[in-house]
């Protein structure tokens, strides 16, 4: 069970959704198995944004993934031609 929760919405237009979405795929495995303390991931689609919650067994795992190769050379760079402003990055606890 995550006892903490990083949570990105990122604003992608309509006709980059797939694309984006290809990514969160790609790395959803690379995530779950080679992260510290990941313990799920899940892509959430609204009309006004895309969310990707990742749950984690301590909000240090959740802040140290942002400093992470994967999270900074890969899931970033591959997101950014789709992105339409910057990321909002948020660390919740589970209380």
């Amino acid at each position: 069970m995550a006892n903490s929760y990083l949570e990105i919405t990122l604003k992608i237009d309509d006709a980059d959704r797939a694309s984006a979405a290809g990514v969160y795929t790609k790395y959803k495995t690379p995530f779950l198995e080679n992260i510290k303390g990941a313990t799920s991931k899940e892509l959430l689609i609204r009309t006004e944004d895309v969310q990707v919650l990742h749950g984690f067994d301590s909000e240090e795992n959740a802040q140290e993934y942002l400093k992470s190769d994967l999270f900074n050379d890969d899931v970033v760079t591959a997101l950014k031609p789709y992105l339409k402003d910057n990321p909002d990055v948020r660390i919740y606890s589970v209380v």
